[in-house]
């Protein structure tokens, strides 16, 4: 049995600027799974920096409101949201609540660092 303690990953902003745990990842973890799980916190007011995978991506909003932007769309999500993010979209998440933005984040195959491609914000 395997059995992870949010309290216990370790803590650290993603290239996106959130802030994030990884609970599962095969590749780190030893694991016979195809996908990885994160969660991660978005701050008040704060716009993660786009980026895309070349993975598919679930969020499950666990927490707050915000705008998702998927390429060329965007949608206002919340609480119990849940959000299909196809591979190599190019994507982002905007906190516009009153409280942190939390999300359950699943990637499917596993999130691996090559396989992440941020975007320079320009101002």
């Amino acid at each position: 049995m395997f059995v992870r303690k949010l309290k216990e990953c370790s803590e650290f902003t993603a290239g996106d600027h959130s802030i994030l745990r990884e609970l599962f990842n095969p590749l780190k973890d030893k694991l016979e799974l195809n996908y990885s799980l994160a969660y991660a916190r978005v701050p008040t007011g704060k716009t993660c920096t786009k980026h895309r995978l070349k993975s598919s991506e679930v969020y499950y909003i666990l927490q707050g409101k915000g705008i998702m932007f998927i390429d060329d769309k965007q949608k206002k999500i919340e609480k119990n949201d849940a959000i299909y993010i196809p591979p190599n979209a190019v994507q982002r998440i905007s906190n516009t609540g009153k409280k942190e933005l939390i999300i359950l984040c699943m990637v499917e195959p596993a999130w691996k660092p090559e396989d992440e491609e941020v975007f320079e914000e320009k101002d």
